[in-house]
C-alpha cells in the first residue's frame, strides 16, 4: 500500500522525468534573495538584454564555454582537444571562436585545472529538488528556502512549474525572481506555488526602457497591474525590485515614476520595494565571455546617492518602513559632502 503522504510526491516526481532544465549555476547561503537564508537556482535564458546585467552569461539558453585566466597553466590540452578548432591560446589568452564552438564541453572536460568551463547544466526537476532539500536546516533556523532566478526562470517555465510545485510539497518557501516580461497566463499558472514574487521594475518612461534592456516595459507593467488580485488570491507576497545604474536608472525622476506607479496600481500588495545599488562585478564575466561592458569602469553608486534615492522613493507617497537600499555602495567622492 502507498504511503498517502509520498503518493502526491511520487506523482510530481514521475511527472518531472520528461521535463528538462538548464541550469547555470546554483548559490547557496545568500541572503539578497529574499527573506532568510537561501539557495538561489539561476537558471539560463532571458528576453532582456540590460546593459548592465551582472549575469551576461544567463541571457543565451544555450550552453557556453568561457575561459578563466587565473588558472591557467597554459598547456594547450583544451586546444588539441577540441574537434571544431575554435580554441587558440595567444599571448593575450585564450581566444574563443564563437562561430566554430558548438559548446559540446570536451574542452571543459579534459581541463586539468578546470579553466576551461561550460556554462548550463540539464537537470531533471526531481534531481534537482533532491540536490535544494540538502539545505533544508538552514532554510528552517532562519525562515529560508529557495528563490529561482536567472535570467528570467520563467523562459523554462514548464520545469520551473514542476520544480515550484516539488518544492512546495515539501515544505520548502520558494520566490521567484523575474523580470516580468512573461505572458500573464504562465505567471498565473505559477503563482499557485510561489511564497514570494521578486519583481523587477527597472525603467519607468517605456522609451528608455527598451534602449536599456531591448524591449519595452508594456507586457511588464501590464502584468503589474493585474497582480494585485492573483497575489491575494494565492495569498503570495511581492517584492519590488529596482536595480540603480550610474547615469542610466538612477534618475530621481525614475524613481519617483514608479514610487507613483506603485502607489496608483500596486496600493497595499506591496511589502518591500528594494533599491539594488549597481553590483560592479561583472565586468570578470564579460571577459570570460569574450564581451566588452560599458560600465566597466563603473563605481559602486554612492552612499549619499543612494539616501538621496531612497528619500525619493519615500517622497512618492511610499511607506518608508517598505523601501531599502541594497548591494555594494561607495564611500562619497565630494569632499563637499565629506565635510558636511
Amino acid at each position: 500500500m502507498v504511503n498517502s503522504n509520498t503518493a502526491p510526491k511520487q506523482s510530481l516526481e514521475k511527472k518531472s522525468l520528461g521535463i528538462l532544465g538548464r541550469v547555470l549555476e546554483i548559490q547557496r547561503m545568500s541572503t539578497e534573495d529574499g527573506p532568510g537564508l537561501r539557495t538561489t537556482v539561476f537558471l539560463k535564458g532571458c528576453p532582456l538584454a540590460c546593459r548592465w546585467c551582472h549575469n551576461p552569461e544567463s541571457i543565451s539558453p544555450a550552453p557556453q564555454i568561457v575561459w578563466h585566466s587565473s588558472g591557467c597553466i597554459g598547456c594547450k590540452i583544451c586546444v588539441e582537444t577540441c574537434r571544431q578548432n575554435a580554441l587558440a591560446l595567444d599571448p593575450d589568452g585564450m581566444v574563443i571562436n564563437r562561430e566554430r564552438c558548438i559548446s559540446c564541453g570536451e574542452c571543459a572536460e579534459h581541463c586539468p585545472t578546470l579553466s576551461m568551463e561550460i556554462l548550463g547544466k540539464d537537470w531533471r526537476a526531481h534531481d534537482l529538488v533532491a540536490e535544494l532539500v540538502k539545505d533544508r536546516a538552514y532554510f528552517e533556523t532562519s525562515d529560508g528556502g529557495v528563490t529561482l532566478s536567472g535570467g528570467k526562470a520563467t523562459f523554462q517555465h514548464k520545469f520551473l512549474g514542476n520544480l515550484l510545485e516539488q518544492l512546495q510539497a515539501r515544505g520548502i518557501h520558494t520566490a521567484l525572481d523575474t523580470c516580468g516580461q512573461v505572458s500573464f497566463d504562465i505567471l498565473e499558472r505559477l503563482m499557485d506555488h510561489i511564497d514570494l514574487l521578486l519583481f523587477d521594475i527597472k525603467e519607468i518612461d517605456p522609451v528608455l526602457h527598451k534602449k536599456f534592456t531591448g524591449t519595452d516595459n508594456k507586457k511588464i507593467l501590464g502584468n503589474l497591474r493585474r497582480l494585485p488580485d492573483l497575489l491575494q488570491r494565492t495569498n503570495t507576497d511581492l517584492w519590488i525590485r529596482t536595480p540603480i545604474i550610474p547615469e542610466t536608472t538612477d534618475r530621481e525622476e525614475n524613481i519617483q515614476g514608479i514610487g507613483q506607479f506603485i502607489m496608483n496600481h500596486l496600493g497595499g500588495a506591496v511589502s518591500r520595494w528594494e533599491l539594488c545599488a549597481f553590483n560592479p562585478l561583472g565586468k570578470s564575466k564579460y571577459k570570460a565571455l569574450g564581451r566588452s561592458w560599458i560600465y566597466e569602469n563603473s563605481l559602486p553608486i554612492e552612499k549619499t546617492r543612494m539616501k538621496k534615492l531612497k528619500e525619493t522613493a519615500i517622497q512618492s507617497g511610499i511607506n518608508k518602513k517598505i523601501v531599502f537600499s541594497t548591494g555594494p555602495m561607495g564611500e562619497t567622492q565630494n569632499k563637499e559632502e565629506i565635510m558636511e
